[in-house]
């Protein structure tokens, strides 16, 4: 015990000390090297000479090569990444500080000729490949532009994509439409690169999917009846989407990849390089910069509002007053960021009010999920007594109630955006990209919110019916997907924590095969790891070592689901208090993912927040 409570005081000292002025949390949102590459290949084409940071972003590039002269997007990855080593290899050459003849660039071309050329990259990669002059663009893009122009009731819009997918095939729209390329004098020839015949279309849309293409230009000149005009107007609606959605920091929707596409779309559409609207999303970009180990690495957006959202309920839990200075600051940063406009979330839910959180500290108009119920979490125990706080919670919670999709569970951005079509597209990883499901892991967490921290009756069929999903949506082997972490441990935790806290018995037999599954996978040290190679299988796959944040979430989900501390918390605790100061490659393996195969998040701060609540949650029952 005496262990548990010097380890929590420790992680306590540590975040206050770790606190910014304006009361947040700036952890790094660390994403391999794909964005740095790409952060150089974008300041060489429009030939802006940050020399300092080129050279930088170049350096740490260079530093994570493997031995075989790929790049690895995790530590158990087979090999390599044929798409991370492309990526790292034509922003090393752009760079101009590292030389085709150099042996570890020989290497990388081997490594990337043997994985299937730059053909077998994926479709982004593709795209920035074609923008700048690379690649050969398709004859016709997966999706039409004219998809702008269909209204909601057509069976396939744009609306219907996840945000995501919206934000990012936007630009993309255009930039095929165009056809749009542009290299400079410093262009590194990637042509020795290709392995198909000169003039084949390299990625060319199969002719099954053409009758759908056709499909929606017939729905189009069907509803418009002005066949030589929608194609102008449609791109006019592109360009429209972005520019309406930029934020205050330039950048679009807050989100690296969607503000680089926007950079060429509008370079496409014929804006200047020192146009105002370019030169701002630059600056933005520029502005996502982190330093890890001394170097510079440009995060895919800033991780503010989640992080700060999360600690702060965290240092709660270990027992920090609402009055203490820390937790003050804090909830004054989270309430100055809650959401007062309306974002595209409105379109799928026309009749509730802002009242959500969202991701980064600059966003405004893309709320989600997660961070509305941690955000609320935080602020909890300081609404009684004050109006604007009691206000912010009433929004709050209004907004995320009317979230909740038909089939019960939540999503993380908008309801009901489910639609069969997109299984149809031939884009790999589609249903990452353009869809936004029910997932067990925002679901649990929105359970667990409502359980504890609201006065919503457990048999309130808000309740019920997400306690349904997750009944109905549990593998065979005990456990749950969580889409938004590494993976299954991430999404048991998510389930177990929130059905118990609204109500479910300890004893119902999905909570115990749950902490069944939990305690069956446990490390002999005593603690957990999953690998990131779960999520493209699609089950559980072992990492063969323990994480401290794979230990703090099994823990967490254990002590909810006992009565007693069982030999495995035990062995458990001891694994964590044991595990929190080391530092190896386990503490830098990703536990965020958006992207199966190709997108993880090493969330720098997840190495104190779970261990925090985990112990504080075992103090406070067991102790």
């Amino acid at each position: 015990m005496t262990d548990t409570v010097s380890s929590m005081n420790n992680l306590i000292t540590l975040l206050r000390k770790d606190q910014s002025p304006d009361g947040s949390w700036n952890y790094p949102f660390e994403t391999g090297i794909s964005t740095d590459a790409y952060m150089i290949i974008l300041l060489k084409t429009l030939e802006i000479h940050d020399e300092k940071l080129i050279q930088g972003l170049a350096a740490r590039i260079i530093s994570k090569q493997e031995e075989n002269g790929a790049w690895k997007i995790f530590e158990d990855e087979k090999d390599g990444n044929a798409t991370a080593t492309l990526e790292a290899y034509y922003g090393l050459l752009y760079s101009g500080y590292i030389q085709k003849e150099d042996p570890r660039m020989k290497a990388a071309r081997e490594f990337i000729l043997e994985h299937g050329g730059m053909e077998s990259v994926n479709v982004f990669t593709k795209i920035m490949l074609s923008s700048t002059g690379q690649y050969k663009w398709p004859e016709s893009f997966p999706v039409p532009v004219e998809i702008m122009l269909l209204p909601l009731s057509f069976p396939f819009n744009f609306y219907q994509f996840s945000v995501y997918g919206r934000v990012n095939l936007a630009p993309i729209l255009i930039l095929a439409e165009k056809k749009f390329s542009i290299k400079t004098k410093n262009s590194p020839d990637l042509s020795d690169l290709l392995l198909t015949r000169s003039g084949e279309v390299p990625w060319d849309i199969q002719p099954e999917y053409r009758s759908l293409l056709s499909f929606i230009k017939e729905g189009v000149e069907d509803l418009l009846g002005l066949p030589e005009q929608f194609h102008s107007l449609a791109m006019d609606r592109a360009n429209k989407y972005m520019l309406e959605r930029i934020e205050p920091d330039g950048t679009f929707y807050s989100y690296f990849s969607s503000t680089f596409l926007m950079i060429f779309a509008l370079l496409s559409l014929g804006y200047s390089k020192d146009d105002p609207i370019v030169k701002n999303a630059v600056a933005g970009l520029k502005s996502l910069r982190t330093d890890i180990d001394g170097l510079p690495h440009m995060q895919y957006a800033n991780a503010g509002v989640w992080n700060t959202s999360l600690i702060n309920a965290a240092l709660q839990l270990a027992g920090l007053s609402p009055e203490d200075s820390a937790v003050k600051k804090a909830n004054t940063y989270l309430l100055q960021r809650q959401h007062d406009q309306f974002g595209d979330w409105v379109i799928h839910n026309p009749n509730a009010l802002p009242g959500g959180w969202g991701f980064s500290d600059v966003n405004t108009r893309n709320p989600d999920i997660d961070d509305t119920t941690v955000s609320l979490r935080a602020i909890a125990r300081s609404v009684e007594d004050n109006s604007k706080n009691q206000e912010a919670w009433n929004r709050g919670t209004q907004w995320l109630l009317s979230m909740q999709n038909d089939d019960g569970g939540w999503p993380s951005f908008e309801r009901n955006t489910e639609n069969p079509w997109l299984d149809f597209l031939p884009i790999e990883k589609g249903e990452y990209i353009f869809g936004d499901p029910t997932s067990a892991d925002l679901t649990g967490r929105t359970l667990e919110f409502l359980g504890n921290y609201t006065n919503l009756p457990d048999h309130d069929p808000a309740v019920q019916n997400a306690i349904n999903w997750l009944l109905n949506n549990q593998e065979q082997n005990g456990s749950w997907y969580g889409r938004w972490g590494v993976c299954y441990i991430y999404g048991t935790w998510a389930a177990v924590t929130g059905l118990i806290a609204s109500g479910m018995s300890k004893d119902h037999p999905s909570i115990q095969k749950a902490a069944d599954w939990l305690k069956g996978i446990q490390n002999e040290d005593g603690g957990w790891g999953e690998s990131c190679l779960s999520d493209s299988k699609k089950s559980y796959v072992p990492l063969h070592a323990s994480t401290i944040t794979d230990t703090a979430w099994a823990l967490d989900a254990l002590i909810t689901a006992e009565d007693q501390p069982t030999e495995e918390i035990q062995k458990g605790i001891h694994c964590l208090v044991h595990s929190i100061d080391k530092e190896d490659w386990t503490t830098a393996y990703p536990k965020g993912q958006a992207m199966a195969g190709s997108f993880y998040i090493h969330y720098h701060s997840y190495r104190y927040i779970f261990p925090l609540m985990a112990l504080a949650h075992y103090h406070r029952k067991f102790g």
